[in-house]
């Protein structure tokens, strides 16, 4: 019995008032601690007050940049959906993503949202967000916009030149080039071929292939740059290998008439396949003079011809 009382006695002394004391100082340690910071931070504001300006510049910086960090998170879903990257394709999904980064200030995202307006066949929608991008000085968004102007009935061919302006000295090649045309046919603004060539040559120096096409045949006939037939089939050549159909199908006619038969009937052959029917013809007779064996070579290079790559 006494030795029971001694261990409980010994157990509640030292598990009890104790411990409770020891709690208790705890506490008061943590409050010395929370005062002590908190007094040292304020001390550290009157010192350096430099320091609390920083503070306060980061933190309203780290406000303003919100928005374009959740424009940015949407507009990367909105690309997942729109072309299953790591998801099933969603257009619905894709949308929403967009016109949630747009509401956000993304111009991409805008861009893109309109984008899929267009395939929606939602011409006002589409046009409302090109404009909000074109507003806010988007290349892509103004091109766009200027597309839409002329794709319009009735068109609005002098407001889509203004925007086209824009972006073609915003270094936009796709609108370099439409400008170009614009400027070629006398769409929305007075026909200057001068003007037109050197839009085109500028879009095709970048690598749009529509425009290496066109400088071909400004070189040819002298339409606003000076005559020069090796410049012409320079071009021709460079459109044919990036996969132009009628270039390949006018390059092959030009190795025809020099007499190399077997290049000639590649790039026929190659015009061929991709619907220029009248390059067939030409293929056809050349066929006729070729051995078997030129023919089955003709066929495999053609198999395994492949496009160089365009970076527009």
């Amino acid at each position: 019995m006494e030795s029971a009382i001694n261990d409980q006695s010994i157990r509640r002394g030292a598990g009890g008032p104790e411990t409770r004391g020891s709690s208790k100082s705890r506490r008061r340690h943590r409050r010395a601690v929370r005062f002590g910071c908190a007094h040292g931070r304020r001390r550290q504001r009157r010192r350096y007050p430099e320091l609390q300006a920083a503070s306060l510049v980061c933190k309203s910086w780290s406000q303003a940049l919100r928005p374009l960090r959740e424009s940015m998170l949407f507009l990367r879903w909105g690309k997942r959906y729109k072309h299953g990257l790591g998801v099933r394709v969603n257009l619905e999904k894709a949308l929403d993503s967009f016109l949630k980064g747009a509401d956000r200030g993304s111009t991409l995202a805008m861009v893109d949202a309109g984008l899929i307006y267009w395939e929606m066949g939602k011409r006002e929608e589409r046009m409302a967000l090109y404009r909000r991008a074109a507003v806010l000085g988007d290349p892509a968004g103004q091109c766009n916009l200027a597309i839409s102007y002329l794709k319009a009935e009735p068109s609005n061919a002098t407001e889509a030149v203004k925007w086209l302006y824009q972006s073609s000295h915003a270094g936009y090649v796709r609108a370099q080039y439409q400008l170009a045309l614009c400027l070629h046919q006398g769409q929305g603004v007075d026909r200057d071929l001068y003007e037109a060539a050197r839009w085109y040559l500028k879009a095709a120096e970048s690598g749009y292939v529509r425009a290496m096409y066109n400088v071909s045949f400004c070189y040819s006939f002298g339409d606003g740059l000076a005559r020069n037939h090796r410049l012409a089939r320079k071009w021709m050549k460079r459109a044919a290998d990036h996969g132009h159909s009628k270039a390949q199908f006018e390059h092959g006619l030009f190795l025809f008439s020099e007499g190399e038969m077997m290049d000639a009937v590649l790039y026929l052959e190659l015009a061929t396949r991709a619907g220029e029917t009248a390059a067939s013809h030409v293929r056809d007779v050349i066929l006729q003079q070729l051995s078997e064996s030129s023919r089955a070579r003709v066929t495999s290079l053609a198999d395994n011809w492949r496009a160089l790559p365009s970076p527009v």
